[in-house]
Formats: structure tokens, sequence, C-alpha cells
């Protein structure tokens, strides 16, 4: 079966998996991940020198390895805290935290000696704690700001119960995207920030797309007594469900060439900053909005007045349907067993009587 037909199958009903009814495994799940990615923040986040100050060196030397300037960076260093990486025209960069005690002339002196590479092929940008400071103000002040007008738009454009299930959703992606941040040890860089921002845009867009649907399944639904709140929910959950895993592959392709391909086989490392993040954003993403969002949506509506009433009106409803259903089933199976009796138990046997052979010839003479 391809998977158009699956989809179309989705669409119209005929196949259906139960996302919201089994929301519980799915909280579960959420739990377990989120709380490992809280371990992961709790051990700290690998800054970048933009955050917490400190110097960048950019050598320049044909034929130089990342382990010979790692080598020599944590010769001068005295430890092993340098980072360095490859960038895409071929030169390598050495990051250097505020915390050495090593001055920006004497390292750049010292490396020049140490990799045989002349001064003036060193390039040394030197970055002050407060700007970090600063930078990293502004980058949580963004964060918030994007959560405020997100709440509120959902608020205005739907309601207040899919405006918080939303929010749940967005914070459960950051939180987890952080959280293996901290666990891989990826350095945080504005390039991460960037990447954060993305993919909180590209979850909330996915989560936007499914409400609009279980908005459009729900509308006038307290005027029925067929189905729920949870069922309706969850059949616009399925019509979106082949669209949400099309867009989300589609989107992580490119995402996985950046992060495995160019950061991982070819050794840009600079790729790895924004690259890593939008690859565990967007996966995380989608999951909650088929896995969080609308289940916990439905969740909230399903404890107002006017959807529990609804909720019984359907229960009275298909029990009523299953008794007449069980009575119309015992009817007929006392018809089809009158249909089936014998209406004859055998072939009547006549007596011949004595009268029968009076007056008749005998055939004897």
């Amino acid at each position: 079966m391809s998977l158009r037909n699956i989809g179309h199958r989705l669409y119209q009903g005929e196949v259906s998996f139960d996302f919201v009814g089994k929301r519980k495994i799915w909280y579960s799940i959420s739990g377990i991940i989120v709380l490992v990615a809280a371990i992961g923040l709790a051990m700290g986040l690998h800054l970048g020198i933009e955050f917490k100050g400190g110097s960048v060196y950019t050598v320049q030397k044909p034929g130089l390895s990342i382990s010979q300037a790692q080598d020599a960076a944590d010769k001068i260093t005295g430890d092993s805290t340098a980072q360095v990486q490859k960038t895409g025209d071929g030169k390598i960069r050495i990051q250097v935290s505020s915390e050495e005690k090593v001055s920006g002339p004497a390292f750049s002196l010292a490396l020049s000696k140490d990799l045989g590479v002349e001064a003036k092929n060193i390039d040394a940008q030197v970055i002050g704690p407060s700007w970090g400071q600063q930078i990293s103000q502004k980058a949580l002040l963004g964060l918030v700001i994007f959560m405020v007008l997100v709440t509120i738009y959902m608020a205005i454009a739907f309601e207040w119960r899919m405006a918080l299930a939303a929010l749940v959703a967005l914070i459960h992606d950051l939180l987890i995207t952080i959280g293996v941040y901290a666990l891989v040890g990826f350095e945080v860089t504005p390039g991460t920030v960037i990447g954060f921002l993305t993919i909180l845009g590209y979850s909330l867009y996915d989560t936007v797309v499914v409400f609009d649907t279980v908005k459009e399944n729900t509308r006038g639904i307290t005027k029925q007594n067929k189905v729920t709140y949870s069922e309706a929910a969850n059949l616009g959950l399925n019509q979106t469900l082949v669209r949400s895993i099309n867009t989300t592959v589609v989107a992580l392709l490119p995402v996985a060439a950046l992060l495995f391909i160019g950061g991982g086989l070819l050794g840009a490392g600079t790729l790895n900053d924004i690259s890593l993040a939008l690859f565990i954003g967007l996966a995380a993403g989608a999951y909650s909005s088929i896995c969080v969002a609308t289940p916990l949506l439905a969740q909230l509506k399903e404890q107002t007045p006017e959807m529990r009433a609804l909720a019984k009106r359907v229960a009275q409803r298909r029990a009523a349907d299953a008794k007449a259903a069980a009575e119309a089933a015992e009817n007929g199976t006392e018809a089809q067993d009158d249909q089936e009796s014998p209406a004859m138990v055998g072939q009547r046997n006549q007596p011949v009587g004595k009268a029968r052979s009076k007056g008749r010839p005998s055939g004897k003479r």
C-alpha cells in the first residue's frame, strides 16, 4: 500500500491511530526524555566565547591539521580547554576562553613559534565578558518575547487552551534541544540561538496546521451525539499525519546532510552549531505537535462542562445502539430457529385397513 493511499484512508477515517486515547504513553515518553535533558542541562552548557568572553585565533597554513593545532594550544594554556575547529576556507580556528591566564599577544607569539607560522598569518580577536553577557541577555529576551507573542496570537486566532497546549509543546522542544546540546557537549554560539528560534517557529507551524484541522472537525460538535471531542480531535490529527511526516522528513534531510556530512565527514565544525539544533528541534517539534500538543488540547477540552455532557450523551447513545443491536441479533436468531424447525417429522406410513381387502379376489381359485 502506497503512502498516498494511506494518507487518503487516514483523511477519510478508514484508518486511525489513537494518539489522543494513548496520551498517557506519550506523556511518559516525553517525561523521560525531558528528565534526561534536564540532567544534561544541570551538568552545564558549553558556552562559546561569544557568551563568556575569550579570544579567537585564526591560523592560515597549508597542511596544518586540527590535531597539530590542538596540541600547540594545549601546550600554551597548560590544559585542554581550547576549542579547535576547521573553517570552510581551510583555516584553523582556535578559541581560548577568558578564564585562561595567557594574554593575547603572548598566545599569538607562542602559537607562531610552535606551528612555524608567521605572526601576520595569525588573526587574533578578543571578545570581552561584558559583550558576551549582553549577547546572552538579548538572546534570552528575544526568546521570551517570542513565547509571549506566540501565546497571544494562538489565544486570539484559536482559544486559550490551544495557546496553552502550543506553549507547552514549544517548551518541550526547547528543553529537549538544549538538553541534547548539554549532553553531547556541543558549543553554544549565536548560530545555536538562531537554530533554537528556527525550530520553535517550525514546531509552532506544524502545531497550528493540526489545530486548524481540529478546529474544523469540532465546529458545532455539541449539536450531535455521535463522537466526542477527543475522537474528533484524533481524526483531525490523523488527517494531517502524513503531511506532518512528509514535511518533517523533507526538512530533516538537508539538515542531516549539514550535520553528519558537512560537520562530521568533512570536518566543518562551524556547521554543527546550527545543524544540531535544527536536527533535534525538527524531530522534537514533529513529535510534540502529534503526541503532546493535540492530546493535551483534548484533555483540557474534555474537562469543560459542555464536553462532559457531550461525552455522556455519546455514551448513552452508543449503549442504546448496542442494546438495540443485541436485541435485533437475538430476534434474528429466534426467527432463524423458527424457520429451520422441521415442518415434517417423516413420511407417515398409512396402515392398510382390513376393509380394503373385502370383496377383492384373493387370486386363488
